[in-house]
C-alpha cells in the first residue's frame, strides 16, 4: 500500500458529534487532577488567591483569542489533525511534523498522569485505608508504586480505551456525563464558599503568595508569615507570573476541538462558541477551587507548608462528610474525563498523521463496524499502560513537555491563521490582530518554560525534564532522517 493513502473505506470517521458532546471533550481535557490538589501544591503559595485569580484570567483571555484562530481555520480545513492539519497546508511538511511530534507528546502524557491519580484520590480520601497499597512495590524518583494502585490504573485505562474504540458517540455520552457532574460538584462547592455559615470570608493573606521552601526551613506558621511577601511590583509580577506561565498546561485540551473535526454533526460557525465556553467553565474551576480553598482555612498556609490536601480539608470544613463526597465525585470525574478526551484526541492526531503519510498507514485503519480509528486508539492504550507502571514522579518529567507541545500547537495555529487570511483575503483586521498576539504569547509560554529567568521560580523545567526533551527532540530527528525522503518530496 503506497504511503501516501490508505483505501477509503478505511478511513472514514463517522459524523456524530453534537456540540454538547463537544464542549464535554474540550472542557473535560482542560479540568484534570490539577485543578483539585494545585490549590494547596502550587497556586496559593506561588501566587496567592488574589495573584492566582489574576493569572488564571489572564490565561483564559489569552486562550479565547488564541481560539479566534482555531475557530477560523477549522472552517478552512475541517480535517481530524487540527493544528498538525493547519501546519501542514500552510507551512509544509516539515514544520507539519514538528507541530505534530509535540502535539503527540501534549495530549499522549496526559492520559496516563490522569490514569495515576485514581489512587491518590483513594488514599487522599481515606489516607489510613491504604485499600490499594497491597501487592509487590517499588520506588521510582522516589514514589512508591504498588501493584493495587497499578492495577486499578490499567483497568481504567482499558476500559476507557475500549468505550473510545466501540463507537466516537458512546464515547462522547460517558464524557457529557463526567463534565457535567465535574460541573456541579465545582458549583456546589463554590456555593457553600461563599453561603455556608462555616465560610470564613476569603482569607486573602499572604496575598500574593510566600516562599514555601523558605518559610518551612524557618519553621514558620500562619501568624509569622509576612501577609505582604511577594509584595513590590516585582513581586506581584513574580507571582502572578509563576501561575500565568502554565496556561497552556492548565487549559491544553480546549484545542481538542479541532481534533474531531471530521466527527462534527454541526456547523463549525459554532467552534468559536464552544471553545469560548469551555476555557470559561475551565477558568472558573480554577479560580473557584483555589478561593474555596482559602475562604475556608484561615490557617490554609499552615496546611501548606504540611503538603496536605487543602481542597479537601476546606471542603470538609464546610460541608462535613458532603464536602469530601463532592471533591470524590469531582476529582474522579475530572481524572476520567481528561483520560476520554485525550484519548480522543491523541487518536485523531495519529490517525490524521498516518492518513497524510507521516506515520505507517496502519496508524490510519478505521474500524468498519464502529468508524473509530481502532488502530491509533489501541497503540494510545498500550503506550498509556506504561504510566502506572513508571509511577507520577517519573511522568511528570514527560508531562511537563505538555505545555511546550500546546505552546507549539497555539503558535503554529495562529501563525497559519495569519498565511491563511493573506492568501484568502477573507478575514477581519480584528481577527489578524488577535493572530499575531496569539503569536506573540505562544513564544513567551514557551520562553517562560525552557528559560530560568531571575526571581520567577518553580516555571521553568526542572533537569530531568530538560533531559526528556532533549530525547524526544533526540527521537524526532531520528524519525525525520529515517523517513528523509517523504519529507523533503514535493
Amino acid at each position: 500500500m503506497d504511503k501516501q493513502t490508505i483505501a477509503t473505506e478505511t478511513t472514514q470517521l463517522q459524523r456524530k458529534l453534537s456540540p454538547m458532546h463537544v464542549w464535554a471533550i474540550a472542557f473535560g481535557c482542560v479540568i484534570g487532577w490539577g485543578s483539585f490538589i494545585n490549590p494547596g501544591k502550587k497556586f496559593l503559595p506561588n501566587s496567592g488567591v488574589a495573584g492566582t485569580a489574576i493569572a488564571m484570567a489572564m490565561g483564559a483571555l489569552v486562550m479565547i483569542i488564541i481560539a479566534f484562530s482555531y475557530a477560523y481555520m477549522v472552517p478552512k480545513y475541517p480535517k481530524a489533525g487540527g493544528e498538525f492539519t493547519f501546519t501542514k497546508m500552510c507551512f509544509g511538511k516539515n514544520m507539519a511534523f514538528v507541530c505534530g511530534w509535540f502535539l503527540v507528546v501534549a495530549y499522549l502524557t496526559n492520559v496516563p498522569m490522569n490514569s495515576t491519580a485514581i489512587g491518590l484520590i483513594v488514599d487522599g480520601l481515606d489516607g489510613s485505608a491504604d485499600i490499594l497499597k497491597w501487592g509487590f512495590h517499588y520506588t521510582i524518583a522516589g514514589f512508591d508504586i504498588y501493584l493495587g494502585e497499578m492495577l486499578l490504573a490499567m483497568f481504567i485505562l482499558l476500559l476507557f480505551g475500549y468505550l473510545n474504540i466501540i463507537g466516537v458517540q458512546k464515547a462522547a455520552f460517558v464524557q457529557t456525563i463526567l463534565s457535567s457532574l465535574l460541573v456541579i460538584c465545582v458549583f456546589t462547592l463554590c456555593l457553600a464558599g461563599v453561603f455556608s455559615a462555616k465560610a470564613k470570608g476569603i482569607n486573602m493573606e499572604p496575598i500574593w503568595g510566600f516562599d514555601k521552601s523558605a518559610a518551612i526551613a524557618a519553621k514558620a506558621t500562619t501568624s509569622t508569615i509576612d501577609p505582604f511577601a511577594h509584595a513590590g511590583t516585582v513581586g506581584i509580577l513574580s507571582a502572578i507570573l509563576a501561575t500565568f506561565a502554565i496556561a497552556p498546561w492548565a487549559y491544553v485540551g480546549f484545542d481538542a476541538i479541532p481534533q474531531a473535526a471530521e466527527e462534527f454533526n454541526f456547523s463549525f460557525k459554532k467552534v468559536s462558541f464552544i471553545m469560548i465556553i469551555a476555557i470559561i467553565f475551565g477558568c472558573f474551576v480554577y479560580i473557584s477551587n483555589n478561593t474555596v480553598a482559602a475562604a475556608a482555612l484561615t490557617n490554609w498556609p499552615d496546611r501548606v507548608m504540611a503538603g496536605e490536601w487543602v481542597l479537601l480539608i476546606a471542603a470538609d470544613e464546610l460541608l462535613g462528610t458532603f464536602g469530601k463526597v463532592l471533591i470524590g465525585v469531582g476529582v474522579s470525574c475530572a481524572v476520567l474525563s481528561g483520560i476520554m478526551g485525550f484519548y480522543l484526541a491523541s487518536s485523531r492526531l495519529m490517525y490524521s498523521m498516518s492518513r497524510d503519510g507521516y506515520l505507517p498507514s496502519w496508524f490510519g485503519k478505521v474500524d468498519k463496524k464502529y468508524g473509530t480509528p481502532k488502530n491509533a486508539m489501541i497503540f494510545c492504550v498500550i503506550v498509556s499502560l506504561s504510566g502506572p507502571i513508571l509511577g507520577r514522579e517519573a511522568l511528570g518529567w514527560f508531562v511537563d513537555m505538555s505545555a511546550i507541545g500546546a505552546s507549539i500547537g497555539y503558535f503554529f495555529t495562529c501563525a497559519s491563521t495569519l498565511v491563511t487570511a493573506r492568501r484568502n483575503k477573507d478575514a477581519t483586521t480584528f481577527l489578524k490582530i488577535m493572530a499575531i498576539i496569539g503569536v506573540i504569547f505562544s513564544v513567551t509560554f514557551m520562553v517562560l518554560q525552557l528559560i530560568p529567568i531571575p526571581g520567577l521560580s518553580g516555571v521553568h523545567f526542572g533537569k530531568e525534564s530538560y533531559i526528556m526533551l532533549v530525547i524526544w527532540v533526540a527521537l524526532g530527528i531520528i524519525f525525520y532522517l529515517k523517513e528523509r525522503k517523504f519529507f523533503t518530496a514535493e
